[in-house]
């Protein structure tokens, strides 16, 4: 994925339950794989536009800063599904960096790991059938993660960011940021107590996807 513009459109004070941030509103525009076009029907690259928001609290430039990069899920962040462990982590990374005093949030639209609403959801009903996640996205015609992260990664180099501790179980993202030049110091563990609910899911992250899971 190849960001022709990422640019700064916004910042604001920005008051929460958690504590006070600021936020910054950024967008890039960006050519879809080959691949990724091909699995929406359509067999050549396009350009679309990525959104995403940092929340930045206290200074983020004394020293690498806590970072997590958090994958927009409305059935997990909104609705506090049970079948993922997604508002888990954010809750987590929110109170890690409150709690440190400085980090920086970014929360980008990439539901269902890039595949969109209607699809996760279309997988959701697979995985009812017995299906595992990746299992839901192959079956669906997808591969099973399309995320990059060059747009976080340059938001947070205009942010002044070129050192993050990140939170974080997947390795793949960790990859991701130092091949996009941003160095990752440490990783901290976004291992939450999981719901009986999710815990196929997690399984198959960490058998399937090589997430880092001391618990299973």
């Amino acid at each position: 994925m190849t960001y022709s513009v990422v640019r700064k459109v916004a910042e604001a004070n920005f008051p929460t339950r958690w504590g006070q941030f600021r936020i910054y509103g950024f967008e890039g525009e960006f050519e879809i794989p080959p691949a990724v076009a091909k699995s929406n029907g359509n067999g050549h690259s396009e350009r679309f536009k990525e959104e995403a928001v940092a929340l930045v609290m206290g200074d983020i430039h004394a020293a690498p800063p806590i970072v997590r990069i958090h994958s927009q899920c409305l059935t997990g962040d909104v609705f506090h599904s049970m079948r993922c462990d997604c508002r888990q982590q954010l809750e987590l990374a929110l109170s890690t960096i409150v709690k440190a005093g400085a980090g920086i949030l970014i929360y980008e639209q990439q539901e269902g790991r890039g595949i969109g609403l209607m699809a996760k959801l279309q997988a959701y009903e697979l995985q009812d059938k017995g299906l595992d996640t990746v299992e839901a996205n192959v079956e669906l015609g997808y591969d099973n993660d399309y995320r990059e992260y060059k747009l976080p990664a340059e938001m947070l180099r205009q942010l002044g960011v070129t050192e993050v501790r990140l939170i974080s179980n997947n390795p793949d993202k960790v990859a991701a940021l130092e091949r996009a030049g941003i160095t990752v110091v440490e990783r901290i563990s976004a291992e939450v107590e999981p719901y009986e609910s999710s815990e196929q899911y997690l399984r198959t992250k960490k058998e399937k996807m090589g997430h880092l899971l001391n618990g299973w």
